[in-house]
């Protein structure tokens, strides 16, 4: 798990082709904007999260993010449990994001 700066963060993902990003906030703040390209795994359901997060593919890079950067640290300490090495955090989550958020 490292904890990346925006331009880190985006740099990362794009270097890479097999990177996915996850946002791990609730579905309301989802659908009220979010990275292009997402995946909703919902951190604060936790059955399910964990599930879901068990079914990634291990080899692939996770860039992670939420509203301020906690939830998706804290997804990204999980993620490594699980047997996931590269997962990255966005520091300052959504609300740092200087980027384009869809709706």
């Amino acid at each position: 798990m490292e904890n990346l700066s925006e331009k880190k963060w985006v740099e990362g993902f794009k270097a890479s082709d097999q990177a996915e990003i996850i946002d791990v906030r609730t579905p309301e703040e989802f659908n009220a904007g979010y990275i292009e390209g997402a995946k909703l795994i919902n951190i604060q359901d936790s059955g399910t999260f964990m599930a879901e997060i068990e079914q990634l593919p291990k080899d692939k890079a996770y860039y992670v993010y939420c509203r301020s950067g906690k939830r998706s640290e804290m997804a990204c300490q999980l993620m490594n449990r699980a047997g996931i090495k590269n997962a990255y955090n966005l520091e300052g989550g959504i609300l740092d994001w200087t980027g384009e958020v869809k709706q």
